[in-house]
This record gives C-alpha cells, structure tokens and sequence, in this order.
C-alpha cells in the first residue's frame, strides 16, 4: 500500500462529507444517510479534525462551505464518480433507467405508449416515478424527469424542450347532444366546469366570451389533470386540459374539442436530467424516444 493512500481520511468519513456539502444541513445528510444527526456531526468534526481544517461555517439554520470546503469537495465528488464508474464496468448491471413524470403525464401520455417503448429498447428496464413533487437526481436515484414549467430547472442540467403546452376545452359528445353547443351562452350556463389544480378557466373563458362569460351552474375541483378529464369522458362537466393529453380521446370520440380557441398557458413540459448521468446511453436513448414518440403516434 503506497503512502498517500495509507494517508488517506476515512471514505465514510468523506462521503458523509459529500452528502452534507449538497443539504447544507446535518438533518438532511442524516436522512439520506439513514444515520443519527449526531453521527454526521460526528464524522464531519473527525474529518475536519484529521484534516486540520474548517470544512464548514456554523450557521444559525444552515451550514456553509468554507473556500477550502468547496475546492475540496469538487475533487471528492470527482473521485467517487471514478469509483462508482469502475465498479460498474467491473460488475455491469441491467440497464435500469428511472423516469419521473407527473402522474398526469404518466397515465394519459407515456403509458399508452409504453409498449411502443419496450419493443424499440427491450434492454432498458424502464422505472416510472409518477409524482407532483420534484424529484432530486440524486437523492430519489432519478435519471431522467419530465418536468412542466419554465427554465432554468437548475445547475449541471440538460434542458430539452418536448412539448409545448397548449390547453383546449373538451367535453363528451353525448353530454354535448344532450345539453347543446357551450359555445352558445344560454347552453354553456347549463354545464359544470371541471377545474384542475392549474385553474385555466377564468383566463380561457375570457378568451371564448370577450364580452363576459355567463356563469357556470357547478364548479367540481380536481387536484389532478387526468382526473378531470376522466371526469369529462364520463359527461360530468367540460374541461381544460393540455391538447397533448386528449388527442387520443379525441380521435377515438370519448371527448369532443368544443371551441376553436387554443391557449398557451406559459410553461411548457421539458426533458430534464444530469450533465453527467448515471446510464448516459439508456438516458440519450430515452429522451430520442420522448422527443419522437409523439410524432411517430400521429
């Protein structure tokens, strides 16, 4: 064993380090690290203690990287990166790719086209984290997200547009033949409007009826996109959804497009993920796929 490596502090010493340097906060670290708060304080005096250093300043509410904190985890990072990619080509693993989409997304988008996805790459083991929340790369062990909103989604990213959001009002044609054209004002006064957490009406209806919209009988709230227009097909009411998840509704006739205004509703949805990614050829593989997928299905 050569010096410099009898000389090195402890490699759970250092990752503890790593994992505080990215939460600032003992608290989290320990959550992540399945430890006690107690022993990630622990480890980050003992390392600093080794190394004769300050690693951190001690905040009231949070921690923050000395100048010497931050070049040294720079090279850290790097090392563990080195390590983990040697121990993958020593001991190469299936190809196991997480994706994290809205739940919207996931059930009116990307699972109608999994079969689709599973026959152009049957070597990739596709996981599907459907979740409002945003995820973190690192933490939720999250390779690739699709992401609705505006960049910048953040540092060490790659950013592709997929699809640009553009919302329109749909309803069941039955419900329409029984209650009439919405696009008339005394027939739309008859129908409930089905609200998502996004809340596109007001703006949308000002769009539709310039002069003043007549006002909805019944107003029923979803949290989720997808469950208002579940709720649509079933002729409960009209709702706004993204034109990007109704065209199949549409095109098979469970939903009908009731006006001919189209809204752009200012985010749109993106493929996101790390510079530097875990499986880099499953996740250049996947996003190709995003990206065409919707072309190919039209």
């Amino acid at each position: 064993m050569s010096d410099a490596i009898r000389r090195l502090p402890s490699l759970n010493a250092l990752r503890v380090f790593e994992v505080v340097t990215r939460h600032l906060n003992f608290r989290l670290a320990a959550e992540e690290l399945a430890v006690t708060q107690g022993a990630v304080a622990q480890q980050v005096r003992g390392l600093e203690a080794e190394l004769g250093l300050k690693l951190f300043d001690r905040q009231p509410r949070t921690l923050a990287l000395t100048e010497a904190g931050r070049s040294y985890v720079a090279n850290v990072r790097r090392a563990f990166e080195l390590i983990a990619e040697a121990t993958e080509a020593l001991r190469p693993e299936p190809q196991h790719l997480t994706i994290s989409v809205t739940p919207t997304f996931a059930s009116k988008w990307l699972i109608p086209r999994l079969p689709e996805f599973t026959a152009a790459h049957p070597d990739i083991d596709l996981r599907i984290l459907a979740t409002d929340r945003i995820s973190n790369f690192q933490t939720d062990a999250v390779d690739l997200a699709v992401r609705y909103g505006r960049p910048p989604f953040g540092p060490g990213l790659d950013v592709d547009l997929l699809f640009e959001q553009v919302v329109v009002a749909v309803g069941s044609p039955l419900l329409i033949e029984k209650l009439g054209s919405p696009a008339q004002a005394e027939a739309f006064a008859r129908y409930a409007l089905l609200h998502d957490a996004h809340d596109f009406w007001p703006q949308f209806l000002e769009q539709v009826f310039p002069e003043g919209a007549p006002t909805a009988p019944k107003n029923i709230r979803f949290n989720q996109t997808a469950h208002a227009i579940e709720a649509a097909i079933a002729g409960q009411g009209l709702a706004l959804a993204s034109r990007l998840f109704v065209e199949g509704d549409i095109r098979d006739g469970r939903l009908t497009r009731l006006f001919a205004v189209e809204m752009r509703a200012g985010a749109d949805f993106y493929a996101v993920s790390p510079r530097k990614p875990r499986h880099a050829a499953s996740v250049a593989a996947v996003r190709t796929w995003l990206a065409t997928a919707d072309r190919r299905k039209r």
